[in-house]
């Protein structure tokens, strides 16, 4: 059976004719200086910090209200258990 053009078995001419690329040393991070990478750095989290979808004001003010409530509950909590387990170990230890 005839294998089909591009299979894994047999190469096409294309890429026999080219030559493997030769690595560079250090990557691409041994040409750049300091102040050059840590420019890069900030332009790439100016970008990230684009890509984010910011919350409405209405939104902000419902998930600082969640998070304030839950807080105070877990705050309630933490009291009853502290105020139980002292007790107890006051009746244990008298």
């Amino acid at each position: 059976m005839a294998d089909a053009v591009g299979s894994i078995d047999t190469p096409d001419a294309q890429d026999e004719a080219q030559e493997p690329k030769k690595a560079r040393k250090g990557g691409k991070r041994a040409k750049k200086g300091p102040f050059k990478r840590l420019a890069l750095f900030y332009r790439q989290v100016v970008a990230e910090l684009r890509k984010v979808v910011w919350p409405t004001r209405n939104q902000l003010t419902t998930y600082t209200s969640v998070v304030i409530v839950f807080v105070v509950i877990m705050i309630g909590l933490v009291m009853v258990i502290d105020y139980g387990l002292s007790h107890a170990a006051k009746y244990v230890f008298g």
